[in-house]
């Protein structure tokens, strides 16, 4: 984690003299993830590897995810942005090959569970039809896959830590319809980690809502002491906000 840290803090600089919002505003949203997983844990005990998709059979199902903003007129302070987003799947299934302490062949249930906060400082460089954000996020970043078996033995794979990615969002207007796409990404890649977390959408407003569809991927490949997670999260996703 420490040199993920390191690497991140020097990974931006963003221009002293970028734009900012001419006024005060914000908003916030709410929105409906529904994601499915695939990818591979690996846990210290004998250093065995589980297929989350294909062998602990982990359902799709909803998440949740909520965001507010608050953006001013100053230029050389940075828009804030906060995010949450908690995905949880189960599943029950027939392990293939042994993993930690449980052998080959055992009946498991199945639970992964991802928790992300972010703090996101960022620059509104461009504020017209073409909107481009550029910025740092903190993220913390709490995983962790339990896996039962039906005997009661149980192996657990756990990841918590906070990385710095880099940020940058870009949305288009079409004149006088109120829709616009957008896209918006974070990403950090040092030393064989990675994490990266892309979402494209279309958008509409109305008054003072917001509403968005679209869809998002989270990629996590991040190991640490030996355990390993190496997993992508995504779906198609539904928003609505109120701006302020």
């Amino acid at each position: 984690m420490k040199r993920l840290l390191v690497a991140g803090a020097a990974a931006v600089l963003l221009p002293a003299g970028a734009v900012n919002a001419d006024v005060l505003g914000g908003g916030v949203a709410l929105s409906y993830w529904y994601t499915s997983v695939s990818g591979v844990a690996r846990n210290t005990l004998g250093q065995t590897s589980v297929d989350l998709d294909n062998e602990l059979d982990l359902d799709s199902d909803s998440s949740l995810m909520a965001s507010a903003s608050f953006e001013h007129f100053m230029p050389f302070l940075p828009n804030v942005k906060v995010g949450y987003a908690r995905v949880e799947q189960t599943g029950d299934s027939t392990l293939v090959a042994p993993f930690g302490q449980i052998s080959s062949g055992s009946q498991v249930q199945s639970q992964l569970e991802l928790t992300q906060y972010d703090l996101t400082l960022y620059y509104e460089i461009l504020d017209n039809w073409v909107n481009l954000d550029l910025g740092i996020t903190a993220r913390s970043v709490d995983a962790e896959l339990v896996v039962q078996a039906l005997t009661g033995s149980i192996t657990q794979t756990d990841i918590d830590t906070v990385l710095p990615l880099g940020y940058a969002a870009a949305r288009f207007d079409l004149p006088l319809t109120g829709l616009s796409a957008g896209v918006a990404g974070n990403a950090i890649a040092f030393d064989g980690d990675s994490l990266y977390d892309l979402n494209v959408y279309l958008q509409y407003d109305v008054a003072v809502m917001r509403f968005q569809g679209g869809y998002r991927q989270i990629g996590v490949d991040y190991e640490d002491d030996g355990e390993l997670i190496d997993v992508r999260i995504g779906g198609p996703f539904i928003s609505v906000g109120v701006d302020f």
